[in-house]
């Protein structure tokens, strides 16, 4: 075996470093070391501790032949290993390791002199005394962390003083994700999206919802049109389902009444913008409804404000992450969300000399004016736009009863971006097919659907948003692919 500086590594079982034989051989070779997380290493009570910790080869620095510094990097914590003693020939090894090789280091923890400046954990640092490389980066990686975790102002700030940094475009990141998924605000942005997540199903199961999963594969369209990807399903023509709406409507007539589901949603987008992608995870709602529609918004209300209160609370570290790379302003929001009735958006845009069609959808250009001239005028950042136009909402949408022109629905914005859209259902089966009809829709394809409310079905509603979009507006990141694990866009099928 050799090493990148081409001298003999040390590879038997026996030794103290070298390249992993296999895993039995490690285990047998850490006899006396507890695993440890980087991030749990605390100077009280991990001062003198022998253990064992893995991880990525973030860097290696030689001082003379004697002494290497390595930063050992395990999710988004990094600590400082000090490799030395013996003839050298560990310190030889782990200078000769390429950065991103995955390592097992064995060894005390201890105080260093001073904080360690560029590590996460710099009241400690751990004395090298068993090193292992389990897997070797190749020497020339396509990308670099460091480079991949450059804000734009890093990149102009060294220019400005005359030095040069490489600057990873988006497009080469995605194109190498494993990657650059390692840098901290990777994992902070991923971190805060399973937050998002999890409070979206606390919040829902302590409300009395039952979480359900429904079908990706459909004979046709749940929501219209013709952006959906078509496949053959055993000779019969089928499509992937663009929401779970019309199986989550029949699951409250089922008598579940309330129910939620995370799910995959496929959408064949033609548009190529900051804010689509033609797969992203679903957050739906459907419930039965008592009174009113503005039930429905009732829980959007509690759901958000609880969601972004425990992100605030709880996920400092990770937004401070985000913010390095990707700076922000925190949202604004009110403890009870604004709600603004569509005709009273309309009369602020146009007292603000936007032209807009009172009976029209709003365009971006519109949503975005409307979002400043909201937080302007409320505070908030964080509102509800109700009774949508009918003709702009889609055909399983509820008129309202004292002018069939206006629908019981709602959308909800997110620093001017559209992020919710919600609604009361049209419950009756002759009406629904009648606006199904209306809308072009042939209303065979959706018989199922239509005839379950032929058996008896209580008013009710829901909303539907998007996960990646949540966490893409609530962090300010400015572009849906930086919150999507492997983005699916119109231009990516890969990694």
């Amino acid at each position: 075996m050799a090493s990148g500086s081409g001298e003999e590594l040390h590879g038997h079982e026996d030794e103290d470093y070298g390249d992993a034989a296999t895993m039995e051989a490690l285990r047998q070779l850490r006899a006396g070391y507890a695993w440890a997380d980087v991030a749990s290493l605390e100077p009280a009570s991990a001062a003198g501790r022998a253990v064992r910790v893995r991880g990525a080869a973030q860097a290696v620095r030689a001082v003379g032949r004697r002494v290497a510094f390595l930063v050992l990097r395990q999710g988004a914590a990094t600590v400082q290993c000090v490799v030395s003693g013996g003839d050298g020939g560990m310190a030889r090894f782990a200078a000769g390791l390429s950065r991103e090789s995955v390592v097992d280091v064995a060894g005390v923890v201890s105080l260093p002199r001073e904080p360690v400046r560029g590590t996460t954990q710099q009241l400690v640092e751990i004395q090298v005394e068993k090193l292992h490389c389990i897997s070797r980066a190749v020497p020339n990686l396509p990308i670099s962390v460091a480079a991949a975790a450059r804000s734009k102002e890093d990149v102009a700030r060294a220019k400005a003083a005359g030095e040069q940094l490489v600057h990873v475009g988006q497009d080469k990141r995605l194109d190498y994700r494993v990657i650059d998924l390692r840098t901290a605000a990777n994992q902070a942005i991923f971190r805060v999206q399973c937050q998002v997540e999890n409070v979206f199903r606390q919040v829902l199961l302590s409300e009395g919802f039952v979480g359900i999963h429904t079908p990706k594969l459909l004979g046709g369209s749940s929501e219209g049109g013709a952006a959906v990807f078509k496949l053959d399903y055993n000779g019969q023509p089928a499509c992937l389902a663009q929401s779970p709406q019309l199986h989550k409507q029949m699951a409250v007539c089922g008598g579940f009444e309330r129910v939620f589901e995370v799910g995959p949603v496929f959408r064949a987008e033609g548009s190529d913008t900051h804010r689509h992608l033609c797969e992203f995870v679903g957050l739906d709602v459907e419930m039965a409804l008592r009174d009113h529609y503005s039930e429905v918004c009732d829980v959007v209300d509690r759901l958000f404000v609880a969601m972004f209160d425990h992100l605030n609370k709880n996920c400092a570290k990770e937004l401070e992450a985000i913010q390095r790379q990707y700076p922000f302003k925190p949202l604004k929001y009110l403890e009870t969300t604004l709600r603004l009735d569509y005709d009273e958006g309309i009369r602020m845009l146009q007292e603000a000399g936007v032209h807009v069609d009172p009976m029209g959808d709003l365009n971006t250009e519109a949503e975005k004016k409307l979002g400043e001239l909201v937080r302007d005028k409320y505070g908030t950042e964080f509102y509800m736009l109700c009774r949508y136009p009918s003709a702009v909402r889609p055909f399983y949408t509820m008129p309202c009863s004292d002018d069939p022109r206006y629908s019981c629905s709602f959308d909800v914005f997110v620093r001017g971006e559209e992020i919710i859209s919600g609604a009361q259902r049209v419950h009756d089966p002759e009406l629904l097919a009648a606006q199904a009809e209306a809308r072009g829709i042939d209303v065979g394809t959706i018989a199922a659907y239509v005839d379950s409310f032929r058996y008896g079905a209580p008013p009710h509603g829901g909303f539907g948003v998007g996960l990646e979009r949540v966490v893409m507006l609530f962090c300010g990141l400015g572009n849906i692919r930086k919150t999507s694990l492997f983005p699916r866009d119109p231009r990516r099928l890969a990694p």
